[in-house]
């Protein structure tokens, strides 16, 4: 066996499966019994060094408690690591010998060696037929290499509380500590490597419909940062339906991957989709802080205007939890989007962190959250003014911070802020302190309740939509608004239920259930041909 191709076996990614196309019939790769042996071993090793980096405060405690600790202690742990690291090795080479004398493997090897060598149209389709390590895709496209307009990007300034300073030294030091150890995992645990490792193979048999069923193109970005970003995009454009003209980038929740994530609602909606998944999730490298998550959204957007074809009107972003955050940068910073719909999504990270926590922690929850997670969705939503949608989970156990043996209570939902705040920057004359109590009481309810408050107040609708529509005719559409400034108490409350009833619509779920496809809509304004109804 030549030298040269073990080197390559050796060296080469884990090889998934053979993906149907017109020529070949898909099938899941098969490794012979030394390849298959090998990649066993190394995955039970992974995992178990994985597991014991979780578990490593009660591991060193045990060992501390056994005496391993002590130099005969010492000495036994060392001579266990080396058995470990002579069976790594046995196993890495046992399976690259296996990888040399399989067929398929050899030919998937030949593909991906002339793809890195030179990205043609038809090296690309041929290593599109494969799935495989995602380390090894070559790089499809690169951000800031393509002719693409450089962006001067907002960002939400921060508190002079949080800069440096000696007395907030010991904070800072403590709030790093804890964000680079738990709390970023927390945070996100579709970054840690025992969730990509336990998913794996669920995300590989997804990843395989979309691209077999769904016509599916994968692909590598480039970010800004030098981080590696999977992306997948199903094109819709020549479908013969109308929604296909559309592209909805899909922001994953913070343990969500494009592949078993919201990326489903819009397909079945008959939308042109772009998923991509967090730094550090999947195929992505990288640790999905806030500047990482802005600069990997970023490269999606590009990518989609500069290579794909969409200009951002025909761009539409659809964020579920967490990916909130990166969908409102997203409309902050490009502000010509065609609608942005969130779902399940909260106003600020910092009351949901404090919930919890120990309440003698709330002072240093906040400004470490503020200082390094810093995921403030409200004030990049206010910043787009173009059509948003908010769905709300009424039986959301994740975003709210009072529960009892009953149930989740509705009116703590963070998704409710979330409103409550854009209301109030759109429409300060409406949502305003006469009117605050009576939309709160609103979100406190559920829909046949919120019909007895409609009726109580005898909301109009369609003499609120002309209002509305004549404000708009005669003055700057633009937020915030100056309607309401001349209104009664009584005609703001009634405008302000029925603009809540247009901006949020309530899902009865919990908070990780699939998003059916009918409440993925266009997001409404005065201008829109069909008016919903909410009675």
């Amino acid at each position: 066996m030549p030298l040269q191709k073990l080197y390559h076996c050796l060296r080469g990614p884990k090889l998934y499966r053979q993906l149907r196309s017109d020529e070949t019939q898909g099938k899941v790769y098969q490794g012979n019994f030394m390849e298959s042996t090998g990649d066993r071993f190394l995955s039970v090793i992974r995992f178990c060094m994985s597991f014991t980096y979780w578990t490593s405060p009660v591991v060193l405690c045990v060992l501390y408690r056994r005496g391993y600790f002590s130099t005969e202690g010492l000495v036994s742990m060392g001579k266990f690591m080396f058995s470990i690291g002579v069976i790594y090795t046995v196993a890495y080479i046992t399976r690259g010998v296996g990888r040399c004398s399989n067929a398929d493997y050899i030919t998937f090897l030949g593909i991906l060696s002339a793809a890195q060598r030179s990205l043609t149209q038809q090296n690309k389709r041929m290593l599109a037929r494969y799935d495989f390590e995602f380390w090894a895709w070559p790089v499809d496209w690169r951000m800031g290499e393509n002719g693409e307009v450089k962006k001067i990007h907002q960002q939400i300034q921060r508190s002079k509380q949080l800069e440096f300073s000696i007395t907030n030294l010991p904070q800072k030091i403590l709030g790093y500590f804890a964000v680079h150890t738990f709390g970023r995992r927390m945070l996100y645990p579709g970054a840690t490597a025992l969730i990509n490792a336990l998913v794996g193979p669920v995300l590989s048999q997804s990843r395989a419909t979309l691209v077999e069923e769904k016509k599916g193109q994968r692909a590598k970005l480039l970010s800004a940062d030098g981080n590696e970003i999977d992306v997948l995009f199903v094109d819709r454009r020549h479908s013969g339906n109308q929604n296909g003209n559309t592209l909805v980038v899909c922001c994953e929740g913070n343990a969500g991957f494009y592949e078993i994530g919201c990326t489903v609602t819009p397909i079945e909606g008959g939308y042109s989709v772009l998923g991509w998944n967090h730094p550090g999730f999947s195929g992505s490298t990288g640790i999905p802080l806030p500047s990482q998550e802005q600069n990997a959204v970023d490269a999606v957007m590009q990518y989609a205007i500069n290579s794909l074809g969409f200009t951002p009107d025909n761009i539409a972003v659809f964020a579920w939890s967490i990916g909130g955050y990166t969908a409102s940068w997203v409309a902050m910073n490009y502000p010509d989007l065609k609608y942005i719909v969130v779902d399940a999504t909260f106003d600020d990270l910092v009351p949901l962190a404090q919930a919890r926590m120990p309440e003698y922690f709330e002072n240093f929850v906040e400004f470490t959250v503020k200082s390094y997670l810093d995921l403030n969705i409200t004030e990049q939503l206010t910043r787009y003014t173009g059509p948003i949608l908010l769905i709300r989970r009424t039986r959301d156990e994740m975003i709210t911070t009072k529960a009892d043996p009953t149930g989740v209570k509705l009116y703590t939902n963070r998704g409710n802020y979330l409103l409550v705040k854009l209301l109030q920057f759109r429409y300060p004359h409406i949502a305003d302190d006469s009117t605050l109590a009576v939309l709160a009481d609103w979100l406190a309810r559920l829909k046949p309740q919120q019909e007895d408050l409609w009726q109580t107040y005898e909301v109009n609708e369609e003499e609120c939509l002309i209002r509305i529509r004549s404000y708009s005719q005669s003055e700057s559409d633009v937020f915030p608004c100056n309607i309401g400034e001349d209104y009664s108490e009584e005609d703001k409350k009634k405008m302000v239920l029925y603009l809540a009833s247009r901006y949020m619509v309530d899902f009865d779920s919990t908070h990780c259930n699939p998003l059916p496809a009918t409440f993925f809509k266009t997001p409404w304004t005065p201008d829109s041909e069909d008016q919903p109804k909410f009675l």
